[in-house]
């Protein structure tokens, strides 16, 4: 089967918006009920849903659409498809005090070399780390909820790029470790670098 997909213009399927908006969704709700201490009907627990959707969710949407974004500008079909058990049971261990987040992937069709598949898998990290610096500026120069978000968006968002650069499996690393290793080693080191700032 042949995709044609236009270099320039990104889109979204009604299924692939159907799936990020599940996920997005299932995430926000998965640390909310964690971040509560799985009190759902409290305060605290809007609070915290607000705060996943706007920290953790925000990472995980931007992290996605980045890596179809590359895609799609190398002509290639690509597509987000949420898993839907892995994000049930995300919500299902927020009960037990941690989650395990596996929301799905962006599935990828089209010719994709060593090089592309490098820089496709890159921009998900890369936005990640992007994303926690400027949350790290935010926090750095401000104070009370928006600090906090701003704290939380910092950890959030540099913890889901080490995590995806754990050069393991079909993780993000091991693909942008093949094409280029100094790019690699710059983002671990980045990552680490704003994760540590956020301790001292």
């Amino acid at each position: 089967m042949m995709y044609r997909v236009s270099r320039r213009k990104l889109s979204f399927s009604k299924i692939e918006l159907q799936d990020l908006s599940k996920a997005w969704f299932a995430i926000s709700l998965a640390f909310a009920i964690l971040l509560s201490g799985q009190d759902l009907f409290s305060a605290s627990f809007i609070f915290f849903f607000a705060l996943s959707a706007v920290t953790v969710g925000i990472a995980f949407l931007l992290h996605e659409i980045g890596h179809k974004i590359v895609a799609q500008r190398f002509g290639c079909w690509a597509e987000f498809r949420a898993n839907t058990f892995m994000l049930i049971l995300a919500v299902a261990m927020s009960f037990f005090g941690f989650v395990f987040i596996a929301p799905g992937a962006v599935l990828i069709q089209g010719y994709v070399t060593k090089s592309r598949n490098g820089k496709i898998s890159l921009m998900g990290p890369l936005t990640n780390i992007v994303l926690a610096f400027l949350f790290f500026i935010v926090m750095s120069f401000s104070f009370g909820i928006t600090q906090q978000i701003a704290y939380y968006g910092t950890l959030i968002n540099s913890w889901i790029a080490i995590f995806n650069l754990i050069p393991f499996w079909n993780f993000d690393g091991v693909k942008i470790l093949r094409w280029n290793k100094i790019i690699y080693g710059m983002l671990v080191l980045t990552a680490i670098i704003i994760m540590v700032a956020l301790f001292i």
